[in-house]
């Protein structure tokens, strides 16, 4: 049950007649009261006419008009709806009043038992949600005390939900981005819109800031996508915010709808893109940025396991902004799953942990080397290895905020999880059925085994039941001919972090192999260029790439 509040001013008789009216696409239907703050208020009904919809809108005012005019609040109306899920079942007009009631409680614009309190009504005009209109004025003449109502109703609605045998959302803490408006949405499909302006503005965004290496190429890179950008500046000429517009997004007037950073996410504001514009070490040259990747990564599953929360919480943003870079540096095969992991996990970056970004900042500069250097084509492998990596961090960040009950950063981390897989399904399968293929013969394999059991023995019998299990002899194959003990090489990678949660220990282990061996392959490289005095090559994809493909990608999401 998703309730929406907002505040207005001017008297209630414009909102009345859009309650009672056929609605912006004639969705309204059998518009009528199921509830008011004495129970007998006139009721327009489906066909209303001016003069009840008058009477009405004036009965609500009453409180509001009988205060002299420099005595009444700046806001003086309130509006509140709230909304069944589609799988909910459809509940009666009784069922919606007592809801109703329970909302104007918690909201403190009618708490139980004050016949003082504001006047209100709930209007349904559709079978799945009420509008809850009241003014703020108490029928005593004071303002209505409510502070905090938004949370107030929140965790009214999750007690509804519970009672109701409705569905249960997952309570929130005061972090997640705002949500779209039913306008927003309406506009969005009449326009042919996949996602609202608001939605894609803070995709944009968010990919800028992961992108950008300073404050300057943050902007170069947000105008680059086509969105109009309007910094905000101070008497001195300082910047001191900015906000953005999607292009077609205009009002009446045909102008542009600008929408600050914190209007987007509280970590989109321009005081906290700067806090991680600094947080970052400088761009070094790496030989396998991918590899690199999922190194820096790693030590994020360390510290989800530790007592760290600030370093953990500085670890999840900066985990967030690796799988932004990711998505535009990945085969094009991956590039729609990955971008569905970015979007789910950004809920799952914030909570009311404040987080110390510094301790995340070799992660954050492994993510830009990562848009700047890498090819998709580079090693068909390293996504594959930085995939398998971020799946184990994501089931790590599941279980770090269940501990810590943030339900909606768990259930965001969940559905990321499902992209994640889907798209390790799609570049690690490839790799691992031509490994199979070209497994070893028989006495190899025995020898592999014997090995496996000396090595690893608790894990043994898992490992060798595992279908991965022939690419993972593969993979021996190739460590083994390039100088590696194969028992020696299993104990390694088994020692690298615990098995047992492994869904496909084979495939675990081969891809630790993998990157192990990769690693001192490429620092053998390292070691030969320095020692003929080869400086290393620089980054292969410009400001102007990144810019391109950010636009390029927003493009595609237009009709």
């Amino acid at each position: 049950m998703i309730p929406h509040i907002t505040t207005g001013s001017g008297g209630t008789q414009r909102l009345v007649h859009y309650l009672f009216g056929p609605g912006e696409h004639n969705e309204h239907t059998d518009q009528h009261l199921v509830a008011s703050w004495n129970d007998f208020a006139p009721d327009p009904g489906p066909q209303p006419d001016p003069a009840t919809e008058a009477k009405l809108a004036a009965q609500l005012d009453l409180p509001v008009n009988a205060l002299p005019q420099g005595q009444r609040p700046t806001k003086t109306n309130w509006h509140c709806s709230v909304r069944t899920a589609p799988t909910d079942r459809l509940l009666a007009d009784d069922e919606w009043a007592d809801i109703a009631r329970r909302v104007v409680a918690a909201a403190g614009i009618a708490p139980d038992g004050d016949t003082k309190a504001c006047r209100w009504i709930a209007v349904r005009h559709a079978p799945d949600h009420i509008h809850i209109a009241a003014t703020l004025v108490r029928q005593d003449g004071r303002v209505a005390r409510r502070s905090y109502d938004r949370k107030a109703v929140q965790a009214a609605c999750r007690t509804i939900e519970e009672d109701y045998g409705l569905r249960q959302l997952n309570r929130g803490d005061g972090t997640a981005p705002q949500r779209a408006t039913s306008p927003e949405h309406f506009k969005a499909e009449r326009l042919g819109r996949t996602q609202t302006a608001r939605d894609e503005l803070r995709e944009a965004v968010r990919q800028a800031k992961a992108a950008a290496r300073d404050e300057a190429q943050f902007f170069t890179l947000l105008e680059g996508t086509g969105m109009k950008v309007r910094p905000r500046k101070a008497p001195s000429g300082d910047i001191t915010g900015y906000s953005v517009a999607h292009p077609s997004d205009t009002n009446a007037a045909g102008e542009p709808i600008y929408y600050s950073g914190s209007k987007l996410s509280p970590d989109l504001s321009l005081p906290e893109i700067r806090k991680h514009l600094a947080a970052q070490d400088q761009a070094t040259p790496v030989a396998n940025p991918w590899h690199a990747a999922a190194d820096a990564a790693r030590h994020t599953l360390a510290v989800l396991n530790n007592d760290d929360d600030a370093g953990a919480q500085a670890h999840l943003a900066a985990f967030g902004e690796l799988l932004d870079t990711a998505t535009f540096a990945a085969p094009t095969v991956s590039k729609a799953e990955l971008r569905a992991a970015a979007a789910a996990f950004h809920r799952a970056t914030r909570s009311t942990i404040r987080a110390d970004h510094q301790q995340a900042a070799a992660l954050r500069r492994a993510a830009k080397d990562l848009i700047y250097t890498a090819t998709s084509g580079q090693d068909s492998t390293g996504l594959a290895v930085l995939l398998s990596i971020a799946i184990l961090i994501t089931r790590a960040t599941m279980h770090w905020h269940h501990v810590r009950d943030h339900q909606q950063q768990q259930a965001a981390a969940q559905q990321a999880l499902a992209a994640l897989s889907a798209a390790y399904e799609q570049a690690a399968r490839p790799t691992l059925t031509a490994l199979a293929r070209s497994a070893p013969r028989p006495d190899a394999t025995r020898r592999y085994e014997a090995a496996l059991r000396q090595a690893i023995p608790e894990h043994a019998d898992r490992i060798l039941a595992d279908p991965a299990w022939p690419a993972l002899t593969a993979t021996l194959a190739q460590a083994e001919k390039a100088g590696d003990n194969p028992h020696r090489t299993l104990r390694d990678a088994a020692e690298q972090r615990e098995l047992t949660t492994a869904q496909s220990p084979a495939e675990v282990l081969h891809w630790r192999i993998t990157a192990t061996t990769s690693k001192r392959h490429q620092a053998a490289i390292a070691r030969s260029s320095n020692a003929r005095n080869i400086t290393a090559p620089g980054p292969v994809t410009s400001a102007a790439d990144v810019r391109n493909a950010v636009a390029s990608k927003q493009r595609r999401q237009r009709p």
